[in-house]
């Protein structure tokens, strides 16, 4: 009897195949002597729509909501029912004794493959793989560990808590708005309290009101003593107390006091998918969804970094054994002889990076133990690669230590103060690109007496806070308490938990909400569009709020430790939703329209709305049951041929035109009737690697050609 063996994906399907010797190569799936790996393509079952409850759903109509399934249905996803027939044929194969669950570890992991399983219905014994890393080593050790597959079903039934949950909330919310108001208005627990922050965020800059503070600074031969008002403020608001003192000082003063304290920091912690996505914004400018994108390439095809949806920034005891195989395989300067010198020597700081308690499903993102070339990479695969390389050496490597001298002088009764630095170990440091340059200070001795070059009033203003870009607002997400009302214990679960949503969809969430127009950027804030600032005056109240997260994922921890009925939790639900559905019924409140068009739907006739996104415009039909789309411009991946630009193709039908913002314009016929022209011809490129094939090909034949070619290898 065999054992099949279902993945996520077919990269994650072809690396087991090749680890358990499933050499043979089917329509897919792999077979071997002990095993069968197939695959899902994420999900191959879904719930279904309102539709499969009952035709007349088909059309959104106000009247017909809430729509309260009795019992949820599941449906195989369209467009990927071909495998969707490989694995059930495979699952109910006579001689399949077992099946190896080898999705994500993680609750939607679980999802995935517990979805097909109860689609299919094979009636086999069930076994689960719970890996963080896909390589060889990785998953040897999982399969010589697997775990029985009861011990998961309470994961399970929290992950189905969670998706028909979502469902019941997100899609008679979003008929009920979306109905209502005649326009698209997509509603969530995710993204409307997401859209909350943005807008509460943007309330606090105009409400903002600057104030002037002022200090003073005492000059002597290029040193800055900065006045510290009552001996500890270096600022304060009352100008006329600054100048009364001013009007004191005296250039003669007193070193009081001299500090020295040795000091040494840490590096950061190891990194997890959101504290990457937010560096790697701050750094190259990447998007959320897009960092995920290249986390994945790395972890699935690449095999060079560990699971990327993790939500922990430590490492777990079994793991500490494998640093310096992972070290072993660095390459690239200047990590590879940092590696090397850790690789000699007892690993320190254990307590900084090792910590059981603080992971749960999966542990930190870290190279694997497998021997990569960073040649093989994009460069913006390379960019991701090194910032992981960097800080897991970062926190094997001893601390940077300096020695802090602060200098205290009085001139009266007032206390001004300098500090200076002295580096004594660069420690981690040793890999910043910044430079950690001592700050020297005279060779001061208490008592001395100085005589100060004078004095200089300071002034500032307080600043507003910073609009959201991505990188921040993910931040907001993954910490959202202070947009939160609540007790004490749900702002400590939403901690707990992560935040709004997860660290594999924040960045999805923040995309939807770009795409449905209700926040855009400029520049590289974001900013809440008159939609966004609509949608939230007609949605439900609770909706709003990051609370309805924190009492949710309360309630699906418990599901998931056996410590709630799953039904209990989905009645809640239910009459949540009755009662938000009834509140929008019964709404007087009005929704103006700023987006209308001049163009009607041809195929419904209404007047349809412009839409802009972060990829293009179009006009969309107002009315749910048609949506009927003309494109009116989107980026392209088509270079501009003067300055080699992405391109932004505009307009409709046989008016396609392209335009970048160097100037160049082009119809989208012309421009493709050159290309094809030019792939005729054969361009630059082409004939460089012609002539390179014909240069090789003339070596082989001239070495072919010699007589003496024989003699080469002789031992004469």
């Amino acid at each position: 009897m065999k054992k099949l063996v279902l993945a996520e994906k077919p990269s994650v399907g072809k690396d087991i195949a090749r680890v358990l010797k499933c050499t043979s190569k089917k329509g897919g799936y792999y077979e071997g002597p002990d095993y069968i790996v197939t695959w899902a393509l994420g999900h191959l079952v879904t719930l279904g729509g309102p539709d499969t409850y009952d035709k007349k759903y088909e059309h959104w109509n106000l009247d017909d909501l809430p729509i309260i399934p009795t019992d949820f249905k599941t449906m195989v996803i369209p467009q990927t029912s071909k495998q969707y027939r490989v694995v059930k044929s495979q699952m109910r194969r006579s001689d399949v004794s077992t099946i190896v669950i080898a999705t994500d570890a993680g609750r939607e992991g679980e999802l995935v493959a517990r979805w097909i399983i109860d689609q299919v219905k094979p009636r086999k014994k069930i076994q689960r793989l719970w890996i963080s890393s896909v390589t060889d080593q990785g998953i040897l050790k999982g399969f010589q560990n697997l775990k029985p597959g009861h011990l998961y079903e309470p994961l399970y039934r929290a992950a189905v808590s969670r998706a028909e949950s979502d469902w019941v909330v997100g899609i008679n919310a979003t008929r009920a708005l979306t109905t209502k108001y005649n326009t698209p208005l997509s509603c969530g627990r995710v993204q409307t309290p997401t859209l909350s922050m943005i807008y509460q965020r943007e309330e606090s800059i105009r409400n903002f009101r600057p104030q002037k503070y002022y200090g003073i600074e005492g000059l002597y031969n290029g040193l800055i003593f900065t006045y510290l008002h009552k001996g500890k403020d270096k600022s304060i608001f009352d100008e006329k107390a600054i100048d009364g003192v001013l009007n004191q000082l005296n250039r003669s003063a007193k070193i009081s006091d001299i500090q020295k304290k040795k000091k040494q920091k840490l590096s950061e912690p190891l990194y997890d998918l959101t504290t990457l996505q937010r560096h790697a914004y701050d750094l190259y400018g990447y998007s959320p969804k897009y960092t995920l994108d290249l986390m994945q390439k790395l972890y699935e095809h690449h095999k060079a970094l560990t699971y990327p949806r993790t939500d922990a920034r430590y490492l777990t005891d079994d793991i500490f054994d494998t640093i310096k195989d992972r070290l072993r395989v660095i390459q690239g300067e200047p990590y590879k002889s940092e590696a090397f010198k850790l690789m000699k020597k007892p690993l320190m700081n254990r307590k900084h990076y090792i910590n059981n308690a603080k992971v749960s499903d999966h542990h930190a993102i870290i190279p694997t133990e497998l021997a990569v070339n960073p040649s093989h990479f994009t460069f913006d695969e390379r960019n991701i690669y090194d910032l992981v390389v960097r800080r897991f050496l970062e926190v094997l490597m001893p601390a940077y230590e300096y020695e802090e001298r602060t200098v205290t002088l009085k001139t009266g009764p007032y206390i001004f103060e300098v500090k200076g630095k002295t580096v004594l170990s660069k420690g981690y440091k040793i890999l910043s690109k910044s430079s950690q340059e001592d700050i020297l200070l005279p060779n001061f001795q208490v008592n001395d007496t100085i005589e100060l070059n004078g004095f200089r009033k300071t002034e500032g203003e307080t600043k507003p806070p910073s609009h959201f870009n991505e990188g921040s607002l993910l931040s907001a997400m993954e910490n959202p308490l202070k947009y939160m009302e609540g007790s004490s214990k749900l702002k400590e679960v939403l901690s707990q938990t992560g935040g709004l949503g997860t660290v594999a969809t924040r960045g999805d969430i923040i995309e939807k909400l770009f795409n449905t127009e209700v926040i855009e950027l400029k520049g590289k804030s974001i900013y809440i569009t008159k939609k966004g600032r609509q949608l939230l005056k007609v949605a439900p109240e609770a909706l709003k709020s990051p609370k309805l997260t924190a009492e949710w994922e309360l309630k699906l921890e418990k599901i998931a430790k056996n410590n709630l009925e799953a039904d209990v939790f989905l009645k809640e639900i239910k009459d949540y939703t009755v009662k938000i559905i009834m509140d929008i019924k019964k709404s007087e409140t009005i929704f103006k329209h700023d987006n209308i068009s001049t163009t009607p739907c041809p195929e419904c006739g209404l007047m349809m709305l412009k839409r802009k996104t972060k990829h293009g415009s179009s006009l969309v039909c107002p009315e749910p049951s048609c949506n009927h789309r003309i494109a009116l411009a989107r980026e392209t991946n088509a270079r501009c041929p003067e300055c080699h630009k992405k391109m932004t193709l505009r307009n409709a039908g046989d008016d396609k035109i392209f335009t970048c913002r160097c100037g160049f314009k082009e119809k989208l016929s012309t421009f493709e009737k050159k290309k094809k022209e030019g792939l005729k011809k054969g361009s630059k490129k082409d004939f460089i690697e012609y002539k390179k094939k014909q240069a090789k090909e003339a070596e082989a034949l001239k070495k072919k050609n010699n007589p003496f070619a024989a003699l080469k290898n002789l031992d004469v």
